[in-house]
């Protein structure tokens, strides 16, 4: 009795041909489509959120492009219209009248001066650190001043101009300095009022 039931089938199946009846895979297919339920097609859920994300992205390229051209224009040098009254300030030369490349220096020194004062956030915390921060770059200003009287004076040579310039780097490497220890200060009262919490 120990037949091997698969043998059996498959033998079986060798000799007994099953024929569907003719249309009966159309009939199926009919009948499944007829109980099968009808879902009715739907949107796509987020198509709401892709517009959203366009439209967002569209007004920042738009703000993008329009703060950049309205900061170039803003970098044009401003007309003075003399009314024939005097001039507010001193006559003579300064360290950009010397050459185009000194003016582009001292243009990117005073830009980035008046960026970082632009930048101090002063509170009460660190009014004193600040102020004596300001002290010091007050001395550099008055510093800077009399050596412009001195180039007019004595005229353009190559101490008073790396005095001018070093003047400007002193200043600039002042102020992040005075960034810095702000950072500093910051995190750590930051710190210590986590280690109160």
């Amino acid at each position: 009795m120990g037949q091997d039931l698969r043998k059996l089938f498959e033998e079986e199946r060798k000799t007994q041909r099953f024929k569907m009846n003719p249309g009966h895979e159309t009939r199926f297919l009919e009948r499944l489509k007829a109980e099968m339920p009808v879902i009715p097609k739907k949107r796509p859920a987020y198509l709401w959120l892709r517009v959203a994300a366009t439209v967002v992205i569209l007004i920042g390229v738009g703000a993008f492009f329009f703060l950049n051209r309205s900061s170039e224009e803003s970098q044009l040098p401003a007309t003075i219209v003399d009314k024939g009254e005097a001039p507010s300030e001193k006559e003579g030369i300064t360290l950009g009248d010397l050459s185009p490349d000194l003016q582009k220096i001292e243009n990117y020194y005073v830009a980035n001066i008046n960026y970082e004062l632009s930048c101090l956030q002063i509170s009460d915390d660190n009014k004193g650190l600040v102020d004596g921060y300001l002290e010091q770059l007050d001395v550099l200003n008055k510093e800077y001043e009399v050596l412009n009287e001195e180039l007019n004076t004595i005229g353009p040579n190559d101490e008073t101009i790396s005095a001018l310039i070093q003047n400007l780097q002193l200043r600039l490497q002042l102020l992040q300095k005075l960034k810095q220890s702000l950072n500093q200060l910051k995190s750590s009262e930051n710190e210590q009022e986590t280690t109160i919490i």
